[in-house]
């Protein structure tokens, strides 16, 4: 396979399931923007924790002054200055399947190319807050259907497995971040770790990732930090766990360098984090720092991207 063919198939995938989690960060800030104000809605800050949870904060200080549901819901759904946002996230997923139409099933490019002419449906309106939820759960559906498209028609070969690899990896990185901001800024610091909207913040989350009915499946308990870290980070059984998550990588990854008869360094920094994840606990985590962990994580994913990048996309 051409290194440009195995971008496109790499970054296409990325930006779909990015713009799934650009969606479900806008549905979660939404939630907890409505909590009453006894509740503490008043006085969290959801939409500042959405921008540092897409990671577009300095972009979006470069054009706006006020950080509120409007300001902040335009610069993450609509905004062409926001390389992120769900416009951008669907038109540049949309020009890397274009480029690799022979590449894709039809169903992959229909799901894509229906998305892309779909949007202009919302672009340039004053939705209401009905219609805004409606285009966030149509933004997840896209998402849903493509993933579900390549898992359903796609040969098991070097361009199924690429894309494998741009899912695995930007859903690793969102449910990183996702984590991060939640335990550093979410709650405010006049309010318990415990009381009613810790609890609220922390259900919010797990919904975020589709995760609230594993939760109490796999722990049959009220909902605690520790316990969802431990979903979101070393449950293999959780599809966006980050163990789940380099499983996936270094299985892909392992099917690709068997194919192509070489081994390299992005075999070995994925394989070594994984070993790191399976032989950890969540107890050691908390006891070493939540935050320091995850942030640490962030920087290998970023590592292995980037050695991915160089070994089969240059």
């Amino acid at each position: 396979m051409l290194s440009r063919t195995a971008d496109s198939l790499y970054w296409l995938s990325r930006y779909v399931e990015r713009a799934e989690f650009v969606a479900r960060i806008l549905d979660a800030a939404h939630r907890l923007a409505s909590l009453p104000t006894s509740y503490g809605g008043g006085e969290t800050n959801e939409w500042h924790s959405a921008l540092l949870s897409a990671g577009g904060e300095a972009l979006f200080r470069a054009h706006h002054d006020a950080v509120n549901a409007d300001t902040v819901g335009r610069f993450l759904a609509f905004s062409p200055n926001n390389p992120s946002s769900i416009r951008s996230c669907i038109e540049t997923a949309r020009e890397n399947a274009r480029s690799v139409r022979t590449a894709l099933t039809t169903e992959m490019w229909d799901t894509i190319n229906g998305a892309w002419l779909e949007l202009r449906n919302y672009e340039g309106r004053d939705l209401s807050q009905e219609e805004f939820a409606r285009f966030l759960d149509w933004v997840k559906s896209i998402s849903l259907t493509f993933d579900g498209s390549a898992y359903r028609t796609m040969l098991r070969n070097d361009a199924y497995w690429f894309t494998r690899l741009g899912t695995a990896i930007e859903r690793a990185d969102n449910t990183a971040r996702i984590l991060d901001v939640k335990y550093q800024i979410l709650l405010p610091a006049s309010e318990r770790v415990g009381g009613s909207l810790d609890y609220f913040q922390w259900t919010t989350i797990l919904r975020e990732v589709s995760a609230f009915n594993a939760y109490h499946w796999v722990y049959r308990e009220s909902i605690k930090p520790m316990l969802v870290a431990d979903l979101l980070i070393l449950n293999r059984q959780m599809p966006r766990s980050f163990l789940n998550c380099y499983g996936q990588l270094v299985e892909h990854l392992d099917l690709i360098a068997d194919a192509y008869g070489r081994r390299g360094p992005s075999q070995r920094l994925a394989g070594n984090l994984l070993a790191r994840l399976e032989g950890d606990h969540i107890e050691r985590v908390f006891a070493s720092g939540l935050h320091e962990f995850v942030t640490a994580f962030i920087d290998e994913n970023n590592r292995v991207g980037e050695a991915i990048a160089t070994q089969y996309l240059v």
